[in-house]
Order: structure tokens, then C-alpha cells, then sequence
């Protein structure tokens, strides 16, 4: 492949290049592309028999206006056993990312880094508030759920975002945990649940909160059909929520947003549900094969996934977009290098799981990338420290001065000016690594005294997966002064994952437009009528989509 194709790399911002744009500048021809380990998506489905469907069908499915996208959705509701009224589609979940970002997030967001770029990247273009949750490398990149609420109150923040699996790192919350999490947040404009990858989770029997969400007032939870179908070019994907959230959203959407591509993909699934069981059954399978040759490998770390990707840490002294472009050029095999992933660094991989014929073409490639000739050959120790850095000073700066504040912010601390009503973050002092502090992001106190920053949020507990190399234990932070009250009144802290019954129910009638504002309570859901889920027969639902074997 030509060094041009690695170029390509540096002009995207938070994503990759896409395949088409490779393959131009490649010179190569339709299907001759890399290996791709980086485009998140099911290698055995479609089957053979449903591509041979649609290329038969290829005339008339791009000749002729789709059916709406009420027609679509009904049948995959019918599919899923969803009510119509709790579900809108989208020309995929990023066009639904946009929407809730401009009808439910009102002025600010907390989100889990690293995580999927337009959960940071969509509320920043419209100028919100981004409140980032650091997941840290000495904790396995687990989310402990009890210490995420806590800095979401000290940051008064109104939308909250989860991705169950993570991406890039495939971390999992249980359903029971989830669920708790949700009724904690009760008092929250949004909790939005991104279930994009949910349906590779092998954890549970049923993982999904899509039935818990529908009966909540501000919930939401967002679901992939490319990623699980194998499909990315189709681009669709839909939400589930109240029918009030539903609603709104699914109004602000053209009536033929879906295309026919969806449309007939859609109505091929009543016939193929067990082999997309399968599907599901056999990269699980896979899974675990690709993780136990990678974690065979010295000095590399594979992150414990429930996702169809592993996320790796590179040895010490190997460089991201350098085993990136030289797996590309000289192996022809693509891969995602993650150091433009707020909270992740250049030293961290996504590779998606594929058979296992491609695995060993990979595993070979890292071998001689990574160590030369020579498979044993000697690998450096771990680094000491912990701090994570994003791999771009621009970036970093992003963390440190705003904690993800949107573009209006940014820009006015450019000027001189600091952001409108916020308080200055504290500069990192001297000699103090690339760990990333939780700065300051509540409104600048009338009073002439100064406004203490908030103490900061406790470290996540180590992830018990397996890490082949330890890490040191990190530096504990030194104590802060009390944080300054929020306007609203703070519940008590979340706990960790305990029964439900340990959260505090809220109390009194829900002020106007909190916790969501044209939200329906659990009992009007209930009530509604039509809500009954549609009888279908040869599919999973929702909630336990695709259980096998």
C-alpha cells in the first residue's frame, strides 16, 4: 500500500478514515482491501444467502422510494416485540445522538471517557457543557457507577450518558446495576443508555434495560442495527423511551429518513433469526479465542470485553500510529489506534473480533512489528505512573481548562475571556505527569470571597479481569477543600451496587421540566393505551436479543 494511505489517519479528527476513502487512495480494487480490525462490526452476518438476496434485488431496491418510516419501524418493532410509540429509527444511531443533543440535552452532559466520540463531540458543536468522568488505566477502565453519580452531582450536571458495553474498551455494567444507576438519576433532565454493542455481551441472559426504560420518565436508550447486522453502510439504528421522548424525537425526523437498503434488510429478518443467533453465539467465541492469542503476546494488555472488539495497551516503548501505519503497510491489515479518544492515548488499540484465519494474520503482524524477527524477544518493563494523556495537546488542553465546556467556551478562553460563568480550572502544577484533574465547572459565586474548587471524585476500585502487566498503584491525590453547594439539593451519595431498595425513592410532585420535560411517570406508561407489545414468533427481543448456545 502507498505511504499516502497512512495520511489519511492524520486528517480525521475523533474517527477513522473510512474504507472507500482507503481504497481510493490505495489504487486497489472493490473487495481488495485490508484486514479490517477496525470497523466494529459482525463478520458472519448477513449470510452468504441474504448478500446473493440483495444483490439480486440491487435494481429495484435503489430505483424506487423506500416505505416511511413508520412502515419500518412497525415491522421491527413487531420483530423486537416493542410498541410502536416507545421506539423511533434513525439513519443511524449518530443521527440520533444529534437529535437528543438538540431536543433533550438542555445546557450540560456527563459522559465516561474514553468513550464513543460524539457523545463528547456532538454536545460541544452546540455549545454545552461536557462534564468528562475519567476512566482510569489502574482500574482496568471500569466505570464504578456510585462514584460516577457522586461527581455528577458535584458538577450539577442534567444529562448523563452510559455506554453498555464501552467503546473503545468493552467495559460492562450489569442490568440490576443499571437499573438502580437509572432510578438514582430520577432527578436528572436525560440518562441516556448507548446498548449500540449490547447484543455481543455474553454476561447476562438478558442485559437489555429497553423495558425498564419505557416505563421512565427520562430515560433512553439507544441501539445499533449496522454494528449487530454487519451492515455499517446502511446506517440504521433506533431508541427506545417513553412514548412521550420517543415521540419527540420521531416527529423531528423527515418521514424518509430510512432507505431502501434498511427497509428491505428489515423485512429479510422475520426469516433469518436463527442464523443471527448464531452470529452472536459465534463471535463470543471468537471473543475469547483472539484474547487469549493477544494476551499470548509480551508486554501487551487485552482489557476484559463484552463488546465485539478488545482494547490492548502496546508494550512500553511501542508507539500507536506507528504499529498502525506499519500493520497497514506492511501487513495490510487495519487497525484503530486510539490516542484521538479523549481520556484513551496512543499506546491503546481497538481491534475488532474476527475468525480466527484473520486473528493469526494479525497476531504474526504484531509479532514482527512490535518485536522484529524474533517472537521472544525481550520487552521493556511498565512504565511507572498511571496518568493517561490523549495524545494531542490540543486535547489534553481541552481536558485540563474545560473539562469538555462547548465550543463557545473554548473559544471565549481563547480570547482571554474564560468561560462565561464558570470558574478557571487550576493549572496543573510542575512535574506532576500527564493525570488528568476533574477542574472546576460550577457557576462563579456573586460573593467577593473565593470559590473553593470541588474536592475531587474518588478512583474507580482495579478491575478484577485479567491484566497481564501490573500496573503500579497511583499517587493518591491530596484532600481538597469542601466542595461549594449546588444549587439544587443533593440526594445522598449513590452506593456501590446494592438492592434497589438502597436508593432513596424522590419525594414530592417533580418540578416542571425535571426530570424530563414532557416525560410520562411509570404509572401514565402503564395506563396508556396500545402499549402492549406486539406478538412476534422466529425472533429474540429486545431484551435478550439473540440468546444461543
Amino acid at each position: 500500500m502507498s505511504g499516502n494511505v497512512t495520511s489519511l489517519f492524520r486528517g480525521t479528527a475523533a474517527h477513522s478514515p473510512s474504507m472507500a476513502a482507503l481504497t481510493r487512495e490505495s489504487g486497489e480494487a472493490a473487495g481488495a482491501g485490508p484486514v479490517d480490525f477496525c470497523i466494529p462490526c459482525n463478520p458472519y452476518f448477513p449470510t452468504p444467502a441474504m448478500f446473493e438476496d440483495l444483490a439480486g434485488r440491487l435494481r429495484d431496491i435503489i430505483t424506487y422510494y423506500p416505505s416511511s418510516a413508520d412502515t419500518i419501524t412497525a415491522e421491527l418493532c413487531g420483530l423486537l416485540r416493542l410498541p410502536p410509540q416507545c421506539v423511533a429509527m434513525g439513519n443511524g444511531s449518530t443521527e440520533l445522538i444529534t437529535w437528543i443533543d438538540h431536543l433533550l440535552v438542555r445546557e450540560s452532559l456527563a459522559v465516561p471517557v474514553p468513550t464513543f466520540g460524539r457523545w463528547t463531540d456532538q454536545p460541544m458543536e452546540t455549545g454545552k457543557r461536557v462534564d468528562m468522568f475519567p476512566l482510569q488505566e489502574a482500574g482496568g477502565f471500569a466505570l464504578d457507577l456510585a462514584q460516577y453519580a457522586e461527581f455528577i452531582r458535584a458538577r450539577g450536571t442534567r444529562a448523563v450518558v452510559v455506554c453498555n458495553p464501552n467503546n473503545p474498551d468493552g467495559g460492562y455494567q450489569h442490568k440490576q446495576a443499571l437499573v438502580q444507576f437509572m432510578d438514582a438519576m430520577a432527578d436528572r433532565d436525560l440518562v441516556v443508555i448507548d446498548e449500540s454493542f449490547l447484543e455481543f455481551a455474553d454476561a447476562e441472559t438478558e442485559p437489555s434495560v429497553v423495558q425498564e426504560a419505557m416505563l421512565r420518565p427520562n430515560v433512553v436508550v439507544l441501539r445499533s442495527l449496522g454494528k449487530n447486522f454487519g451492515l455499517h453502510g446502511i446506517r440504521f439504528g433506533y431508541l427506545v423511551a417513553n412514548p412521550a421522548l420517543a415521540g419527540r424525537v420521531r416527529s423531528m425526523l423527515p418521514k424518509w429518513n430510512l432507505n431502501s437498503f434498511a427497509e428491505h434488510v428489515v423485512f429479510m429478518l422475520r426469516d433469518h433469526g436463527p442464523e443471527y443467533a448464531q452470529s452472536l453465539h459465534q463471535v463470543r467465541r471468537d471473543r475469547l479465542e483472539m484474547a487469549a492469542q493477544l494476551s499470548a503476546l509480551p508486554g501487551l494488555t487485552v482489557y476484559p470485553s463484552q463488546g465485539n472488539f478488545l482494547f490492548v495497551r502496546l508494550p512500553v516503548g511501542a508507539e500507536g500510529t506507528s504499529v498502525r501505519d506499519r500493520m497497514l503497510t506492511e501487513h495490510r491489515i487495519l487497525v484503530r489506534e486510539c490516542g484521538n479518544k479523549i481520556g484513551s492515548s496512543s499506546r491503546f488499540l481497538r481491534l475488532v473480533v474476527r475468525p480466527q484465519v484473520d486473528v493469526r494474520r494479525l497476531v504474526s503482524g504484531l509479532e514482527q512489528v512490535l518485536y522484529g524477527a524474533g517472537r521472544g524477544a525481550a520487552v521493556p518493563g511498565p512504565a511507572t505512573g498511571t496518568g493517561y494523556s490523549s495524545g494531542t495537546a490540543a486535547v489534553d488542553r481541552l481536558m485540563y481548562e474545560t473539562n469538555g465546556s462547548g465550543m463557545r467556551a473554548i473559544t471565549a478562553q481563547a480570547a482571554g475571556a474564560g468561560a462565561p460563568g464558570f470558574a478557571a480550572a487550576p493549572a496543573p502544577a510542575a512535574g506532576t505527569g500527564t493525570g488528568i484533574p476533574l477542574p472546576a465547572a460550577v457557576p462563579v459565586a456573586p460573593a467577593a470571597a473565593t470559590v473553593p474548587p470541588p474536592a475531587p471524585v474518588p478512583q474507580p476500585a482495579p478491575y478484577p479481569g485479567p491484566v497481564p502487566v501490573p500496573h503500579p498503584a497511583p499517587v493518591p491525590r491530596q484532600p481538597a477543600p469542601t466542595p461549594v453547594p449546588q444549587p439544587v439539593p443533593m440526594p445522598a451519595p449513590v452506593p456501590a451496587p446494592v438492592p434497589a431498595a438502597a436508593y432513596p425513592a424522590p419525594f414530592g410532585p417533580t418540578p416542571p421540566g425535571v426530570p424530563a420535560r414532557g416525560g410520562l411517570t411509570a404509572a401514565q406508561v402503564r395506563g396508556t393505551d396500545g402499549l402492549e407489545s406486539v406478538p412476534a414468533t422466529g425472533w429474540p427481543n429486545a431484551a435478550g436479543m439473540g440468546r444461543a448456545g
